[in-house]
């Protein structure tokens, strides 16, 4: 896909957090490939053994992602009768696991989060 790059014109961009493989992006980019693994364990009694959190473990982080159908292409002409992507006021709260904003072009943007939660709760009484 060939683009002819305008100017990204933003008034004013207010983004609270941006956080795991995120970005901010003002005007064209070519790639974005964001990744991001999380091991999160949740306990009732906090105890760390210091092994753990190998990835290689779980089979979450190493299958492959599925790949979307390809269409066939399309043949298109695109006339931009401004050369400007214009925005006005944007408040973001939050950016996070491989995600983006953008105001401009992108080719190809391929994004992979992978989350692994286990949750060790107590059976019964709890402890005294």
């Amino acid at each position: 896909m060939a683009c002819i790059p305008r100017t990204s014109v933003v008034r004013s961009l207010k983004v609270n957090d941006t956080g795991y493989a995120s970005a901010v992006f003002i005007g064209d980019l070519v790639d974005f490939s964001p990744v991001t693994y999380v091991f999160a364990v949740q306990r009732e009694i906090p105890v760390f053994y210091g092994d753990e959190g190998h990835l290689s473990a779980y089979p979450i982080y190493s299958a492959p992602l599925p790949i979307g159908r390809q269409e066939p292409a399309v043949q298109m002409d695109v006339t931009n009768t401004c050369p400007f992507i214009c925005a006005g006021d944007v408040r973001v709260i939050a950016i996070s696991s491989a995600s983006m904003v953008q105001f401009g072009s992108v080719r190809s943007i391929r994004a992979d989060t992978r989350v692994k939660n286990i949750r060790q709760l107590l059976r019964g009484l709890p402890p005294k």
